[in-house]
């Protein structure tokens, strides 16, 4: 993830100087009023603008410009409404990005991913303390930390260099930013996409709600569902959702797994070492309520 302030726009302090956009100055205006600027940086997008459809004002964006958190995105942050109906990352979003012709529901998973982290390494430091039980010992510790800034990006994979065998031969990118994946097990040829803010959103509200009626949840089939533009051609959502419902379960796995090396996103794995056992292993770092909410 790269994060690179905007001193020279907004008329602040270059590099090196004692005052920098992370604390920009109070000014005193002549009517006594207090003047306060909030620092911008621009950070650039995992998926480098790609994969976004022609028509979208996301097309080619390769950065966006977002503000520095302030105590009205705390507030948005803690308003129960907005988390009840998991839409607070989207208005915490829509708050600190600067042009607001952009939708936040409409960014694709890796990018909003780079926001958030930025936003939360800008608002309250890199280091991100959570609670981890050692897979060894089961030992739980309570203030793991694991560093954000160490997060790294996966940018779009290239194809036509890639020396994965998973995907050498098996993955072909389409002119309209999908994929076209050809199944190892039933040899069928399924096209998709990424998945964007409103995806989640969808996938998590129809889990919810199967929950609530008590019906078994489906996670992984909602999942393909959003993914799926088409099956050897047939674009029909009955006939789509016949053959994911009933996809050999070795197909299945190939999907979820070629799905994640070609998603761009920041990598949220960092090396774990239980202070009990000194047992070292990568692990994925659990986002949990004290993401946001560090004094939890």
């Amino acid at each position: 993830m790269t994060r690179r302030n905007n001193e020279a726009r907004l008329g602040l302090p270059t590099a090196g100087a004692k005052q920098s956009s992370k604390t920009p100055p109070i000014h005193e205006s002549e009517d006594n009023q207090l003047s306060y600027v909030v620092p911008t940086e621009i950070i650039d997008f995992p998926s480098q603008g790609k994969f976004y459809p022609p028509d979208s004002s996301l097309s080619g964006k390769g950065e966006i410009e977002i503000k520095e958190m302030t105590a009205k995105e705390e507030d948005i942050l803690t308003t129960e409404s907005f988390i009840r109906k998991g839409i607070m990352f989207d208005r915490l979003l829509r708050s600190l990005i600067v042009d607001r012709s952009i939708k936040p529901e409409e960014l694709l998973v890796g990018d909003r991913n780079a926001l958030l982290i930025a936003a939360r390494i800008s608002a309250y430091g890199a280091i991100y303390e959570t609670e981890i039980q050692c897979p060894a010992c089961d030992v739980t510790d309570k203030n793991y930390g694991f560093d954000l800034s160490l997060c790294p990006t996966k940018p779009p994979v290239d194809l036509s260099t890639t020396e994965d065998e998973e995907l050498r031969g098996n993955v072909e990118a389409t002119d309209e930013g999908n994929f076209l994946i050809t199944l190892p097990k039933s040899q069928l040829l399924v096209e998709v996409r990424l998945l964007n803010g409103k995806d989640e959103s969808s996938i998590s509200q129809s889990q919810a709600m199967r929950k609530k009626k008590r019906l078994p949840e489906n996670p992984l089939t909602q999942h393909f569902k959003r993914i799926v533009v088409s099956v050897n051609g047939v674009t029909d959502s009955f006939e789509k959702e016949k053959f994911i419902d009933s996809m050999p379960a070795s197909d299945s796995r190939f999907l979820r797994e070629v799905f994640r090396k070609l998603t761009p996103n920041i990598e949220m794995k960092q090396e774990f070492i239980c202070a009990n056992c000194e047992y070292e292993q990568d692990l994925e770092v659990p986002l949990t309520a004290r993401f946001f909410w560090p004094d939890i």
